[in-house]
Formats: C-alpha cells, structure tokens, sequence
C-alpha cells in the first residue's frame, strides 16, 4: 500500500469516527434514552411517596394508588363508561357538524380570490371569541339539551378546519392548476382533485387541533349544561370534594382525548403518505 493510499485510509477512518462521535452526541445518553419512557411511572412513584408521607396534602394530592381504586369502583358500575360514550358523542356529532362546513368553506374561500377578501374578515373578527363565552346564549337559544352541546363544539371545530383548510389550499402551486386545467379538469374538478389533496396536511392539522379544542370545549359545557357527562363528572366531584373521582375524569379525558388524535395521526398516514413523519 502506498502513502497516498495509507493517508486516504486514515483521513476516512478520522472522519468515520468523527461522524459515529457525532452520532452519539447526537442522541444523547444511553441511560437517558432507556429512562426516558419509564418518566411517567418515576414521577408517579414520587407522588405516590410524597403523598403518603404527608408531604403532599392528600385532600388535594391524593395518591395514585388511591385514584386507581376510584377509577376501578366507577369502571365497573359503569358510570366511568357511561358519562365517557355520552361526552364522546357529543364531541361526535358536534365534530361532524363544525368540519363539513369548515372545509367546504375553507375550500370555497381558499380558491376564490373575491370571495375570500369578502368573507375572511367576517370569519377573524370571530376567531378570538371564547367559545365558551357563547355558551350562554346558546342555552338561551336552544335550551339545556343536547343541541347546545352539539353547536358548542361545532363553532370550536369549524374554525379549525376553516383557517387550516383555507390556508392549505392557498399554498398550492399555480403549476398544479395549470396542469390540471390543460388537461381539461373543470373548476370544481381542480378543487377536488388539485387543492384538497395538496391541502389534506394543513386540514390534518386542523382535525389534530379540533379534536383538542373539542375536548376542552364539550367537558366547560358540561360544567353547567349537563347532568352527564365526564365534565359534569369533574365538576360534581369539585362540589362533594370527592378528589380522587375528579382525578379520575381529568385523566380519562385526557386519555380519550391522546387515543382520538392517535388515531388521526395513523389516519394522516395513510391518506397522506407522501408527508414526512
């Protein structure tokens, strides 16, 4: 082997191990990588610990342990169940109601010029608005059933996919449309076919953040329009200061709420492949 040759082995084993090192500095500690996932279950058995001791007040901080047998006492008679169906059908149909129009609008909005400058003021002045704020009126209007439930969470949802829609097919290239348009594809053909799949990121988006908006939205509705419901259940444990049931709806919100845009997300995959995850 020659000295060129020896020096070029040597200069690519440098920068190989300069890379590896970088790598490594790159994902950080072994241990911490291995660690990471069970930080949950540490900061539970801290609570868990410091609640026993007294160190936490177990009237506001009750123990984990305490909260599972609550959790386990409304499982199986069934309430946890029940008021868990009633809050996820009404984010259901409440979600139906606002996403439809939201991304018809969107579209509609996003694709014509005219009508966005005409619209799009009226839809932000309405943006900032607490939804909840409404709530009231909705009552006055539609009473304490379960339509005003269903608009609550519509106009939280509508504003969602609306903006995420609108922008999503603002952004797509005028070579698409020209394109599409040169092969004979109708307006209505270019929206469908051209804006909304090179929009469908943005309008995910939009559902992720919907979804959220809509758990918050349903569970302060149901802190005073409801005798159901997994906020009614937070809010009537509050007012018996039975703290370890109000835990109990705060985490299965929580959870319901994580499980439902996992879903989107695998949803998102599969429709949107092309997107890096």
């Amino acid at each position: 082997m020659t000295t060129v040759d020896t020096r070029v082995t040597s200069d690519r084993d440098q920068i190989t191990a300069q890379l590896e090192d970088a790598v490594r500095a790159e994902r950080g500690s072994v241990w911490i990588r291995r660690l990471g996932p069970y930080t949950p279950v540490f900061l539970l058995v801290v609570w868990e610990v410091l609640s026993r001791l007294g160190v936490l007040d177990a009237r506001f901080f009750p123990p984990p342990t305490a909260i599972v047998e609550t959790f386990i006492e409304l499982l199986v008679s069934g309430r946890l169940i029940t008021d868990a169906l009633m809050t996820l059908s009404r984010i259901a149909v409440g979600f139906v109601l606002g996403a439809i129009p939201g991304l018809l609008l969107g579209l509609l909005l996003g694709s014509v010029r005219s009508v966005r400058l005409l619209l799009e003021p009226v839809f932000s002045s309405l943006l900032p608005i607490p939804k909840v704020a409404i709530y009231p009126l909705l009552l006055l209007i539609f009473g304490l059933g379960e339509t005003s439930k269903y608009v609550i969470v519509a106009i939280g949802v509508f504003f969602y996919l609306f903006f995420n829609t609108m922008s999503g097919v603002m952004q797509t290239p005028p070579l698409f449309d020209d394109v599409a348009r040169a092969n004979g594809a109708s307006r209505i053909q270019r929206r469908f076919t051209v804006s909304l799949p090179y929009a469908l990121p943005s309008i995910f988006t939009g559902i992720k953040l919907a979804t959220g908006g809509a758990f918050v939205i349903i569970a302060a509705s149901e802190f005073v329009g409801a005798q159901s419901g997994l906020g009614y259940m937070i809010w009537s444990s509050w007012s018996t200061f039975a703290v370890s049931k109000m835990y109990v709806g705060i985490v299965t919100i929580s959870a319901l709420g994580y499980g439902a845009t996992a879903l989107e997300g695998l949803l998102e995959r599969r429709l949107v492949p092309w997107v890096k995850y």
